[in-house]
């Protein structure tokens, strides 16, 4: 077994200001983020009180939209080279965490393209990197895993240990802000990492102990969330559960459900959590056939298979209308096939198997 997690999380109510000084990893930052959520968190403003501080340069680049693609990663190395930044720090949810995570390595090696990042082979230096989350979903904090749109529309996720962020900053403060469509599809991210974690061929027994109390974090307090929006209590317990389940994911990496949503965001536009979550209960069907010893922990916390089905249900997770037309199905089944996903998901799978999860969204 092996258990590598070289990032310094730091969690706590303005735990950025109690470490403050470690948020400086060189002489000047490019700060990444989105166009909004950075700022109305206030993490924004609290990482430059600190710079400025500590008399830091900065440049700020917030133009990283949802599922990041080549134009977004490869704008910002060149702002990083032109403007000789030499740290990164990434704040938001999972889009600009892994932008910065992609800029970091391409402003440190600048004959790179981002095509050549999923080969870690090709770089073996990055950028420092900080980051701050402002969800309770991704994990990306505490993972060496970034995902990036391509020009073809397809996500792909690359990984390198280089890419696992230096020092991270969990405060659920910044998480407070979140209406209830983004806390609900976040959290169910969160909660994929974690199940899926579980349910992989690379499950270990810490990983499988700490993606257990995730789920149970989830389970009780994602529904009391959705409910009371911003209660700090229930958003500290889904920051604390995503940030475990990045863990999980970072020792055993994540398997069929992800593959499968992947299409459902690209071509139907569902958000990723979301995406991911609705295939969890049938997927874990299938692996209860073959390795019921994988599924316990979710029978443990749900009761049942089909009562973990029904919390999905009951917080809404099914509530869209989709249709596929053959060609489209034809091209999900061949997709997911090809993935690394299947590898690691116990049990056989063939193209009627990969037609029958879709299948089962059709209402």
């Amino acid at each position: 077994m092996l258990f590598y997690m070289p990032t310094k999380l730091y969690y706590g109510k303005d735990i950025i200001f109690d470490h403050k000084e470690e948020i400086i990893l060189g002489e000047k930052a490019i700060i990444v983020t989105g166009r909004n959520s950075a700022k109305i968190t206030g993490a924004l403003d609290d990482v430059i009180t600190i710079l400025n501080e500590y008399n830091i340069s900065y440049i700020h680049y917030n133009e990283i939209g949802e599922n990041p693609t080549y134009e977004m990663v490869i704008k910002g190395k060149n702002i990083a080279i032109e403007n000789e930044c030499d740290f990164v720090i990434a704040i938001g949810g999972g889009s600009p965490m892994d932008a910065g995570k992609a800029i970091a390595v391409l402003a440190a090696n600048p004959e790179l393209n981002p095509d050549d990042l999923f080969d870690m082979n090709n770089y073996d230096v990055a950028l420092p990197i900080v980051t701050i989350p402002t969800t309770s979903g991704t994990g990306s904090e505490v993972t060496e895993y970034a995902v990036l749109t391509k020009p073809n529309g397809r996500k792909s996720g690359f990984k390198s240990n280089l890419i696992f962020p230096d020092v991270s900053y969990l405060d659920p403060r910044y998480m407070a802000k979140m209406n209830k469509e983004l806390t609900l599809t976040t959290a169910v991210d969160a909660l994929s990492h974690a199940v899926e974690g579980i349910l992989s061929k690379k499950a270990t027994i810490m990983s499988d102990m700490l993606a257990r109390e995730s789920i149970s974090l989830i389970h009780e307090y994602l529904p009391k969330s959705l409910n009371d929006l911003e209660n700090l209590e229930y958003r500290e317990k889904l920051a604390i559960a995503s940030s475990l389940a990045g863990i999980v994911i970072a020792q055993t990496g994540t398997i069929l459900p992800h593959s499968l949503g992947y299409r459902i965001t690209i071509h139907k536009g569902i958000r990723h959590g979301q995406a991911t979550a609705i295939f969890l209960p049938f997927v874990a069907e299938e692996i209860d056939k073959v390795a019921p010893e994988k599924t316990k922990i979710l029978k443990d916390i749900f009761g049942s298979l089909d009562n973990f089905y029904s919390f999905l249900k009951e917080l809404g997770v099914y509530d869209f209308n989709i249709n596929f037309s053959n060609e489209e199905l034809d091209l999900f089944s061949q997709e997911v096939l090809n993935s690394s996903h299947v590898i690691n998901t116990p049990g056989t799978y063939d193209k009627e198997k990969i037609l029958e999860f879709y299948n089962n969204l059709i209402k």
